[in-house]
């Protein structure tokens, strides 16, 4: 980052970059933002931030994310440390319960895994947090037990999701409607929501540090509704559950080393698509231009077939990583990129994720956690507040498939944490979510820093684009006519769309001479905080 680049904003946003030396937060949701400070300036650290941010998002943009989820995180203490907290298929869920279905059903038992989260806010506080655990959950049990004004781009999903939940019938689905949908509809913006019944829990894990939900109270509530309700899930699945500590991956991209989560998250889709792109000099054309939008539409479409075709468990993946991101490789696939649109199949799957980015001077922690499709599976465990996620879905049915459903396996995951060095130093922590997005918008952002010197607010702001299938881009209406004119002219079928949660949500944080800059997204609620 150049210094006149924090004069730059050359996109329509009301935002400038916010710096600090002492610490810095970026998240979704302003009072999520509020918690990681408020971790800070009682003497925690970057983690204690992040794991608050972390837990009071499950209370303040429910629509994401949940006690009941999965969460990644990448954290840099010195060198760079990788947080798998997904969890596994219930292991009396075999195959043959998907007999004659294309697909995995998302609104039911077959699609709940074990919550991983839990047991990610546990692992980063064991490693790293200062303050006591209990600590972490004081700003969440605060919204949760005296309601919170619901924010607009979250009011605005809420009120989406009652088409799906609404619905759905059978006894395991009213606990769901009870607590989420109180007066049979989605609470407006800036009206007060809380959950008694959510406070008791998360005074419950801060109380036992997570204990009570893979083997005590909560635990067996989940398994004794699971086995009333047609579940699947059980004491030993909730028992076995464990966050695994990763070895990050990488790419060298420009002057950057960009880092994923290796799979089953879907991290290394981005770096296959910088690796392709790194043989064109995409600098030579101008940002909004025709070029430099279908040589990153077409490496995208590249790094989603090989994504989709060899992602899974790494346990039985068929091809290595290291295989996926060599440069050599990169270089062949290179090749398939012309003058014309070609086209791949992706899929592009429905998501429901929050991305957190927290900073001090010593830690910084880039974090992700989601229930999948918005609330995820519209289960709920009477009496918690915990509604389940539906990650199964990840799973596909194909016979032989790396990805294929299997019991006691954990699925392919969307949400990736991200993260920036240059030469062996950090430059911070940076995500973007949405469900298949996630991997595009890395690789915006990393092309519109390195390529497009432009600071972390106006990577952010910046007119996106996304890749859907076959020869198919949504766009946002900011992108200039004359450039999607010219793809169509290539053979993309463009759409120009203000549906902004196609276009993911963004944070960032880097340093720079020892001082914190942070960006927030404009196209969600959230804001971005240092000190």
């Amino acid at each position: 980052m150049q210094p006149e680049s924090f004069y730059n904003y050359p996109y329509a946003s009301a935002r400038r970059v916010i710096m600090g030396q002492r610490g810095a937060v970026a998240t979704s949701q302003p009072l999520a933002a509020i918690a990681g400070i408020e971790m800070l300036l009682a003497g925690g650290n970057a983690a204690d931030a992040a794991i608050a941010i972390a837990i009071a998002l499950t209370v303040v943009e429910p629509t994401s994310n949940g006690i009941g989820g999965d969460a990644f995180a990448l954290v840099w203490d010195g060198q760079l440390h990788g947080l798998n907290a997904s969890g596994k298929s219930p292991k009396n869920l075999t195959s043959d319960r998907f007999d004659g279905q294309a697909e995995i059903p998302p609104y039911n038992w077959l699609s709940v895994t074990v919550p991983g989260a839990v047991s990610g806010w546990r692992a980063l506080w064991q490693r790293w947090g200062k303050l006591p655990f209990e600590q972490l959950f004081a700003p969440a049990i605060r919204y949760a037990s005296e309601g919170f004004p619901v924010s607009p781009v979250t009011a605005s999903a809420w009120k989406a999701a009652e088409r799906t939940y609404l619905p759905l019938e059978g006894r395991e689905f009213q606990p769901f409607k009870a607590v989420f949908f109180p007066e049979n509809r989605a609470p407006a913006a800036g009206e007060i929501w809380g959950s008694t019944a959510i406070a008791t829990t998360l005074g419950e894990i801060a109380a036992t540090g997570g204990e009570s939900f893979y083997s005590g109270k909560i635990a067996e509530k989940i398994a004794n509704f699971a086995a009333d309700t047609g579940g699947f899930l059980d004491l030993r699945d909730l028992a076995k559950q464990q966050s695994d500590w990763v070895q990050p991956i990488s790419t060298d991209y420009r002057d950057l080393t960009v880092w994923e989560i290796p799979p089953n998250g879907q991290g290394m889709a981005a770096l296959i698509a910088l690796n392709i792109l790194e043989g064109f000099d995409l600098a030579k054309y101008e940002r909004e231009s025709i070029d430099r939008y279908h040589l990153q539409i077409e490496a995208m479409k590249l790094a989603f077939a090989d994504l989709y075709r060899y992602a899974a468990d790494p346990r039985f993946m068929e091809i290595s990583v290291a295989a996926l991101l060599d440069k050599n490789y990169a270089a062949i696939r290179r090749q398939s990129i012309g003058i014309r649109a070609i086209a791949c199949e992706p899929g592009l799957p429905k998501g429901g994720t929050v991305y957190l980015a927290a900073a001090d001077g010593e830690l910084m922690v880039s974090f992700i956690q989601s229930n999948y499709m918005g609330f995820g599976s519209g289960i709920l465990v009477p009496e918690t507040g915990i509604a389940l996620h539906n990650r199964g879905c990840g799973f596909v049915l194909e016979p032989g498939h790396p990805n294929q459903f299997a019991p006691a396996k954990r699925p392919f995951h969307t949400i990736i944490p991200g993260f920036l060095t240059r030469e062996g130093n950090p430059l911070g922590p940076f995500g973007v979510m949405g469900a298949s997005m996630q991997p595009q918008g890395h690789l915006q952002v990393v092309v519109n820093l390195a390529d497009y010197g432009l600071n972390p607010q106006a990577a952010l702001d910046a007119p996106r684009w996304c890749f859907a299938s076959g020869k198919r881009v949504f766009f946002e209406p900011s992108v200039p006519e004359k450039v999607m004119r010219g793809l169509a002219d290539l053979g993309h079928e463009v759409r120009s769309t203000n549906q902004t949660k196609l276009f993911g949500r963004g944070q960032i944080i880097l340093r720079q001479n020892g001082v914190l800059v942070a960006g927030s997204e404009p196209r969600a609620d959230g804001m971005a905080i240092a000190l």
